[in-house]
């Protein structure tokens, strides 16, 4: 059937337009592609499988939350600034260059957790504000063993 289909095609008998019946400019041979592929000479680790499926797939969740946002007619959002996680910005988000006196530590973590704890961020967030929270508390936690310390002099 296949082979009618070509030969209709190059003899152009008017059931369909020509550019239409033409064959591909590049011929591909797929049964030489599946032998190169089970051949063995490809090798791809696990790894690097992983995380190209994983790259592509944060590329299609973005690609599909843009389409729906064009079929709704909606605007796309800017991209999403993610909080930094490391330690200089955190402390200065603190204010740790400043002295501070031991109750203000305290005060200092409530007020970063009210606003960083992971239960009250955005799911997609939420790893990013796990990390932020650790590196804050250690970073509170080493100011006010200096303080107290520099107390003890």
């Amino acid at each position: 059937m296949l082979d009618d289909l070509f030969v209709a095609s190059e003899k152009g008998d008017g059931t369909e337009d020509d550019e239409a019946g033409t064959r591909p400019s590049i011929p591909f041979d797929y049964l030489s592609v599946a032998d190169e592929l089970h051949s063995g000479r490809i090798k791809v680790s696990a790894a690097e499988y992983r995380e190209a499926g994983a790259d592509l797939a944060s590329e299609f969740a973005a690609l599909l939350d843009h389409a729906r946002l064009a079929l709704a007619g909606e605007e796309p959002k800017p991209e999403e600034k993610l909080p930094p996680i490391d330690p200089e910005s955190i402390a200065a988000e603190l204010g740790l260059d400043q002295p501070k006196g031991a109750a203000d530590f305290g005060r200092m973590r409530r007020s970063f957790a009210f606003a960083n704890h992971p239960d009250r961020v955005a799911p997609h967030l939420r790893q990013r504000a796990m990390v932020r929270m650790q590196v804050a508390n250690m970073l509170i936690d080493e100011a006010k063993r200096r303080a107290v310390a520099r107390v003890r002099r």
